[in-house]
């Protein structure tokens, strides 16, 4: 069980958090270039996979309940572990900044450019809130590599 719970969740990992990584390191594109469609886009992409990564959240912690294969006497984990209860931390900060900064500015800027305007003073701001998502995925996987504390 634990292997499967393991490939489970990378696969989760692989398949939710990478496209939701993606759309947010590259959304302030679709600002640079005034296309309306492609921010629409990105923003429906980082909502749908930010509502998924709860998916790797679950499989995780089914792992972490498994009996460890080296030493069946323990768990895998627990979440009193530093590096569990700081990765859920950090996902739920970037999950946090998808929902609540990015995609809705995202959404702001698709309107403005679908009016004729212009949106060229929130690329700024997506491009950091695109940023600041892909560098907590990335304390993440450095935490579960490397499971400090354990």
């Amino acid at each position: 069980m634990f292997k499967l719970l393991l490939f489970l969740h990378l696969l989760a990992a692989i398949f939710a958090i990478g496209p939701l990584v993606g759309a947010a390191t590259s959304a302030s594109r679709a600002l640079r270039v005034s296309d309306p469609a492609a921010a629409t886009a990105a923003a429906r992409t980082i909502r749908l996979y930010s509502y998924v990564s709860v998916v790797v959240v679950i499989l995780g912690m089914g792992l972490m309940s498994q009996k460890a294969p080296w030493d069946r006497s323990q768990d895998v984990a627990e979440f009193g572990d530093t590096w569990i209860w700081l990765s859920v931390l950090l996902w739920l900060c970037a999950v946090a900044v998808a929902l609540a900064v990015l995609a809705p500015t995202l959404t702001r800027a698709a309107a403005v450019i679908g009016g004729t305007g212009s949106a060229r003073n929130l690329v700024g701001r997506v491009a950091a809130a695109g940023g600041v998502i892909g560098l907590l995925y990335a304390a993440i996987v450095v935490l579960m590599v490397y499971q400090p504390g354990s």
